[in-house]
């Protein structure tokens, strides 16, 4: 399979936009009827600009998969574990690919890109938190990651059952022939 994306680095100032718009379609996407309608109706374009704009000034790793025709494509931000007990030391906060780029290697490259990152930062693991009801969970587990724990989080006071997936060395599996397009 010929690679989609060209670059997967840090994001720019004026990519703010298109992050934005991406998380928002995704959460959409893959979302809905899984949280609620509520959560999904308040995220706004200005609102998720402005948090993106805030943590790319204030040199946080937010990564994006850049392609030449189509811009950014997708989008990821990653750091210190904030669940120091399950084992890895990384985190992947947030991973979304553009719901009209899926099934192109877009959320591949995009973990490959946090993996190598948090390697070169000194961090060994990561783990990644996914809500259960999202189809899009098993490409962790064909990425390599092993379900490690579950738990359920309350949005806008409604239980929402989340999975984690654990990598124990920063290594993306390669994919599979009987899923070329996987991610």
């Amino acid at each position: 399979m010929e690679t989609f994306v060209t670059d997967v680095g840090q994001a720019r100032a004026n990519e703010a936009g298109d992050i934005a718009r991406i998380y928002i379609e995704s959460w959409h996407d893959a979302y809905a009827g899984s949280v609620p309608a509520a959560l999904l109706r308040a995220m706004t374009l200005s609102g998720q600009t402005a948090r993106w704009q805030a943590a790319i000034a204030a040199r946080e790793p937010v990564f994006v998969a850049r392609h030449p025709r189509h811009g950014v494509v997708g989008m990821t931000s990653f750091g210190r574990s904030r669940d120091a007990g399950l084992g890895p030391d990384g985190e992947v906060y947030t991973l979304y690919v553009d719901p009209a780029f899926y099934d192109m290697g877009v959320g591949r490259a995009l973990v490959a890109g946090a993996f190598d990152e948090l390697k070169r930062r000194g961090f060994s693991g990561c783990i990644i938190w996914a809500h259960a009801k999202n189809p899009a969970r098993f490409f962790y587990e064909r990425l390599g990651g092993r379900l490690v724990a579950e738990r359920t989080i309350r949005l806008m006071g409604e239980p929402i059952p989340e999975a984690a997936f654990a990598w124990r060395k920063l290594a993306v599996k390669a994919a599979s022939l009987s899923n070329p397009s996987d991610g």
